[in-house]
């Protein structure tokens, strides 16, 4: 098959954005004729149907579908080959890619990569990060989508190479005036009689929670679900459940009266995170300043 045509592909994207070939078109800057053209010798060129037209616009169909996570990804690519290379010629000289886990993102982070960014010897060093669950970071960096990963040293790190990052300690968030806030320290199991706030199921948390709970026998009863931690402790302020969350989190968050914060006393709610890549001689000058910034932070805690 000859190779796919990045233009081709980015008006085949802005198609099943629109699902109508004339605002796709609007957008492009080209007639829904040149459009439908070019889409015809896409699927020819595939050898598959990619649209399904209705009277009301367009649909991709199931091969569409497929060819739309693939398109999507060679056009994010050549985006960010188009800043990086915009950015050399702009003076920075090394650009990292990071892969981190939102527990990571939400504690130390953003700092230790600041201090890293602020020492005059990397002042020409460019750090993306970029939010991914630690599935799909492994997966990442098993691919070569990036050099550099942090997560949760539990994950499934199969196949990669590791340095220490830092720590964290698991607690459960609970309004002032409930049951637990009574207490000092209490386990996973004192809490699985109220409604917890969670997080979705792909994430570490979640999936080390069922886990947890599996062990004991019992489930885990959400009566919310929300895609960051920020958003879990705003729940539980509303007082529509209990939130496991690492305990840094909230302590590092403005005080809230609302809020009480109980330490969990079951062994794994002591965790560890990783900073990961597939082959150390393999990384470029930058990433491996980067990792040994990070590992040196982390030990020096």
């Amino acid at each position: 098959m000859p190779d796919l045509d990045l233009t081709t592909l980015r008006l085949f994207a802005a198609v099943c954005d629109h699902r109508n070939m004339a605002r796709a078109g609007q957008q492009e800057h080209l007639g829904p004729s040149a459009i439908s053209k070019r889409l015809a010798q896409l699927e020819a060129q595939v050898q598959a149907p990619l649209l399904e037209r209705h009277r009301r616009g367009v649909v991709p169909t199931a091969a569409g579908e497929i060819l739309l996570e693939h398109a999507r990804a060679m056009l994010a690519t050549a985006d960010r080959v188009a800043r990086d290379m915009s950015a050399w010629r702009h003076g920075v000289k090394g650009q990292v890619r990071v892969l981190a886990s939102v527990s990571s993102i939400s504690q130390h982070l953003p700092d230790d990569i600041a201090t890293f960014l602020q020492q005059p010897a990397h002042a020409q060093i460019r750090v993306d990060i970029e939010e991914r669950t630690s599935a799909s970071l492994v997966q990442a960096l098993r691919e070569g989508l990036a050099p550099l990963g942090v997560c949760w040293d539990a994950a499934d790190l199969e196949g990669l190479q590791t340095l220490p990052y830092r720590g964290d300690q698991l607690a459960v968030a609970v309004p002032r005036g409930h049951p637990l806030a009574r207490l000092k320290r209490c386990s996973l199991a004192q809490t699985l009689a109220h409604d917890h706030v969670g997080l979705p199921a792909n994430t570490a948390v979640h999936t080390l929670l069922a886990r947890a709970a599996a062990i004991i026998g019992r489930p885990i009863y959400y009566r919310a679900v929300v895609s960051t931690f920020d958003a879990s402790l705003r729940c539980v302020q509303a007082g529509l459940g209990v939130a496991v969350v690492p305990r840094e989190i909230v302590e590092n968050a403005r005080p809230d009266a609302r809020l009480r914060v109980v330490p969990l006393t079951d062994a794994w709610a002591q965790r560890r995170f990783a900073i990961c890549f597939r082959d150390a001689a393999q990384l470029s000058p930058a990433a491996r300043l980067l990792a040994e910034h990070l590992a040196a932070v982390a030990a020096a805690v």
